[in-house]
């Protein structure tokens, strides 16, 4: 850790090797993302784009539909709306996953959750959720914070860019209508909670894993001992021979010592 300490900051390119294969990863799993969902887009349209919409789509505060929160990301109702989706998910996705893909799987999952409940919940009765928008925000709102957490400068850098590149993706936080605008919002603060849940520990448990450097003594005049602590001890004449005594309780040790304790 070169001295570091656990809540220092960095510019998070320390292991670049590691980083390189988490990032062909990263670029794995979101190309498979991709076409699973264009995938279940063409039998989507198959079937005429209302089938799978009304069989997996979520349907607000029915308890039957509950499982639909789960399935309703991955279908989408024509193919502008997953061309709308498909851009930013790839990027935010990317970016979300090129530090971990364990993490990011664990952040999908959250996102997914947090966006489809806040559909399920709040959004109007008689009306069917479906698509990846809830996500993209979730995905989104994690780029954004993360590199406060993981305490990276790059990573910050990272979130202003796409928060200046994007901004217009805000626009559809607030009420629209035909727009599943509460499962953005859902979404978006899964992202955030996510990169808190979901912060680089490493650096800490690498830090409570160095060992602690060893006391060295050096002759100090009069035959006394020095030690790294700043402590010295000095024999006394019939005394048994000098002990070497550091740390926090170096004075009680001493004590008991001198009383053959």
């Amino acid at each position: 850790m070169n001295g570091q300490s656990p809540r220092s900051w960095t510019t998070g390119t320390g292991d670049a090797e590691s980083m390189l294969a988490e990032a062909r990863k990263a670029l794995f799993v979101m190309v498979g993302f991709l076409a699973l969902l264009w995938i279940i887009q063409l039998v989507n349209a198959a079937e005429g784009h209302d089938h799978l919409v009304y069989e997996f789509g979520i349907r607000p505060r029915s308890v039957s539909s509950l499982g639909d929160i789960l399935t309703a990301p991955f279908v989408h109702l024509s193919w502008t709306h997953i061309e709308a989706n498909s851009g930013p998910l790839f990027i935010f996705g990317f970016l979300a996953a090129y530090r971990g893909v364990v993490r990011f799987l664990g952040l999908t999952a959250l996102v997914i959750l947090t966006s489809g409940f806040a559909a399920w919940l709040t959004a109007p009765s008689g009306t069917i959720g479906v698509g990846a928008s809830g996500v993209v925000f979730g995905y989104l709102g994690y780029v954004l914070v993360k590199g406060f957490f993981d305490r990276h400068v790059i990573d910050i850098i990272i979130g202003a860019v796409m928060a200046l590149c994007f901004a217009y993706q805000f626009t559809v936080l607030l009420p629209h209508n035909g727009i599943g605008w509460q499962d953005h919002i859902g979404g978006l603060v899964g992202g955030v909670v996510g990169g808190w849940v979901f912060r680089d520990r490493s650096r800490v448990r690498a830090v409570r894993r160095t060992p602690k450097p060893a006391a060295t003594t050096a002759a100090a005049p009069g035959g006394a001992v020095a030690t790294t602590s700043g402590q010295t001890i000095v024999p006394t004449a019939g005394s048994r021979p000098a002990t070497q005594y550091s740390g926090p309780r170096a004075d009680l040790h001493k004590e008991l010592d001198d009383l053959g304790l």
